[in-house]
């Protein structure tokens, strides 16, 4: 049975990974494989645990010990589950919980890039989008529309970033992904050599943006091809010339009322549903 500790003292070193760590502090980038990361609500921490992620804790509102978060205890044996009430936990994390419930999980060893694209027909390029937002609404719609396998360049926000997993609900835990210019990975720079590292492996590239010589989203020739990689750039500025350059075709979605663009989550969206595995 897991074992329940009413919060007592806020100054505990066991609730610094909810209370003082920072999501960089939390990454670990000095000691990798002591990362940790905190899934937030119920659905959120169930499908981490569905994926095989290891809890090392629970922090939850006193009243979900048997309600929304009985099963997830029932599912973490012998970890500790801290609890108060709502207002003592407010205090304790600075921010309102999304339904009470939190749990820090070990990070994962990621893959390397070649790794989750083996086998893939579609996959997503995310290109320096550091809003973890918008990161965890691109997971949610690549889940949802049959997009196989997502690859960020080191700029990007983190997808286990507390905000990114709750926005995504989840589902950061079921799509593979991956930082491209890991160590070892033959796609050790974007957009070069990365790009034709995916060519290499029998990908056309997309790269939406705006371009003269872009084609529309419901060009038949992109449906047609076997393998293809969407490529998707920051926010604001969009993707950088050089990758536009370097990709098989630029890609846009038509616009009407003077409107010139989609948000970059929103934009995948239409593409994944246009462009996605079906």
């Amino acid at each position: 049975m897991s074992n329940i500790i009413e919060i007592t003292d806020f100054a505990a070193p066991e609730l610094d990974v909810y209370a003082r760590f920072t999501e960089t502090q939390l990454l670990n980038r000095h000691e990798p494989e002591k990362g940790l990361f905190i899934a937030e609500s119920p659905k959120v921490v169930e499908r981490a645990l569905d994926a095989g992620f290891v809890p090392v804790s629970l922090l939850l509102e006193r009243k979900h010990i048997e309600g929304e978060a009985r099963e997830i205890i029932a599912r973490c044996q012998d970890v500790p589950v801290y609890t108060a009430g709502h207002e003592v936990l407010k205090q304790l994390t600075g921010f309102p919980m999304t339904r009470g419930v939190l749990c820090a999980m070990r990070r994962p060893r990621l893959p390397q890039a070649a790794e989750i694209c083996s086998g893939a027909r579609r996959i997503a390029v995310l290109e320096n989008i550091v809003n973890p937002t918008n990161v965890g609404a691109i997971f949610r719609s690549a889940a949802a529309l049959n997009i196989d396998a997502v690859l960020l360049t080191p700029a990007c926000s983190n997808p286990l970033y507390r905000r990114a997993t709750r926005v995504s609900m989840g589902t950061v835990f079921q799509i593979p992904w991956t930082y491209l210019g890991r160590e070892g990975d033959e796609a050790s720079q974007w957009p070069q050599p990365g790009v034709s590292f995916l060519q290499r492996l029998g990908f056309k590239t997309a790269a939406m943006a705006l371009s003269e010589q872009s084609v529309r989203i419901d060009d038949p020739r992109l449906r047609a091809e076997k393998k293809l990689a969407i490529i998707l750039g920051t926010e604001g500025d969009g993707l950088s010339p050089r990758t536009i350059a370097d990709c098989d075709y630029t890609v846009r979605i038509p616009m009407s009322h003077g409107v010139d663009s989609l948000n970059v989550a929103a934009a995948s969206a239409v593409a994944f549903w246009q462009l996605g595995s079906r």
